[in-house]
């Protein structure tokens, strides 16, 4: 599961965690952060990085604290990258940070070094991928990663990714926090083109709650370690890394704060992307579409009218609800279907389903893309009304 050459492990206790990834040499780093204007010291710190060089050996991550706009946040930092550099003897310039939790508080700083500690005696014994998906959670319920494993010829590639989130998901870049190991060789403008190209069709996809979270970051290292050139395999690589966000990014919403369900949209027939995400984002961010879905009632007006308000182009579209093993139109060639009877009976059943579908076909183009969302609850109310108290 582990790529080769690298090691990981977590803690989680006492309202902190510490999580760390390590590569035994130099790895190509590259990462996406988030484009809300409120930033968190460890992306300021981690884009800056990236920005000035191309390999590092760490990432270091904490939850419990966002260390965004509080006091203490910088010092924080500045300290958990010394006592990882020392503890790990890497240069200090080698460690990539990031954090997740309470906005605005100031960070327990023996504490957050405490975890790194006892990360640190953990990690000398043996890397454990749950452990290190444990440790940066929040009001996540479990752990969330994927790997893939491909052969070229006779050797082996590996991708793991681990990632958080459940609130504030309404990524502009990425989601909360997420993390891409791979011991694939890489050139630097290879491996940030396709991050960026992959997280914009997966992460930058899903929402929970229409909130863009001041510490979003996504990184990928590749240390080059299976001896296999990305050139050999483009194909599976793109594949295996698409199949790693896209997973991670359905997890997510999955766990969304109070989410009882998961609601894949597909647009399709739009005459371009734009228009494609304009539909997309305007149905998985919808309050009322949400509130109905958590309510198991298929009010197709209300998506119709989200696809109206979204400003996309459409002629005669249809929608389409499916369960993944029965479908039903609600709306085909521009035409209401499921008004009453039988097929209104088969949408009511269709949508009390854990996971479903929606199919918007706009029918003016060949454009097709897929989107993530939830429903909205009680719970999400309940917990986001208590967080800080």
């Amino acid at each position: 599961m582990i790529p080769k050459g690298f090691k990981l492990n977590g803690i989680k206790k006492d309202g902190y965690g510490v999580s760390i990834i390590y590569s035994e040499v130099p790895a190509v780093g590259v990462g996406v952060f988030t484009q809300n204007k409120i930033r968190a010291y460890p992306v300021e710190i981690s884009e800056k990085l990236i920005k000035n060089k191309d390999k590092f050996r760490v990432i270091l991550a904490n939850s419990g604290n966002a260390n965004c706009y509080n006091k203490n946040g910088l010092l924080a930092c500045k300290e958990m990258i010394n006592l990882t550099s020392k503890l790990l003897n890497v240069e200090k310039d080698d460690i990539l940070i990031a954090s997740t939790g309470v906005i605005g508080r100031d960070i327990d700083i023996d504490k957050v070094k405490k975890r790194i500690e006892e990360c640190y005696n953990l990690l000398k014994n043996e890397s454990n991928v749950e452990n290190a998906a444990k440790g940066i959670m929040t009001t996540d319920k479990y752990p969330k990663y994927r790997y893939v494993t491909f052969r070229v010829k006779d050797k082996e590639v590996k991708i793991l990714g681990i990632a958080k989130g459940a609130g504030m998901i309404h990524p502009n870049m990425a989601t909360m926090l997420a993390f891409i190991i791979t011991d694939i060789e890489i050139d630097r403008k290879e491996l940030e083109k396709l991050l960026k190209i992959t997280v914009d069709k997966t992460f930058n996809n899903i929402s929970v709650d229409g909130d863009t979270s001041t510490n979003d970051t996504v990184f990928i290292l590749a240390n080059g370690q299976s001896n296999v050139n990305y050139n050999e395999c483009k194909n599976e690589f793109k594949e295996a890394l698409n199949y790693i966000c896209e997973e991670l990014s359905k997890e997510i919403v999955k766990d969304g704060e109070g989410a009882t369900k998961l609601m894949e949209v597909v647009v399709k027939g739009a005459k371009d992307r734009e228009d494609a995400k304009k539909v997309g984002k305007a149905i998985i961010n919808s309050l009322l579409i949400k509130t109905a879905l958590f309510g198991n009632d298929p009010n197709w007006g209300r998506i119709l009218a989200a696809v109206g308000y979204s400003g996309a182009d459409f002629k005669d579209l249809d929608i389409i609800l499916s369960d993944y093993n029965e479908s039903v139109y609600l709306v085909k060639d521009g035409e209401p279907v499921a008004v009453e009877g039988e097929i209104l009976k088969k949408a009511e059943e269709i949508i009390k389903a854990k996971e479903i579908q929606l199919t918007i076909n706009l029918k003016i183009g060949r454009y097709e893309e897929k989107f993530y969302g939830c429903d909205l609850s009680y719970g999400y109310v309940k917990i986001n009304s208590e967080y800080t108290t």
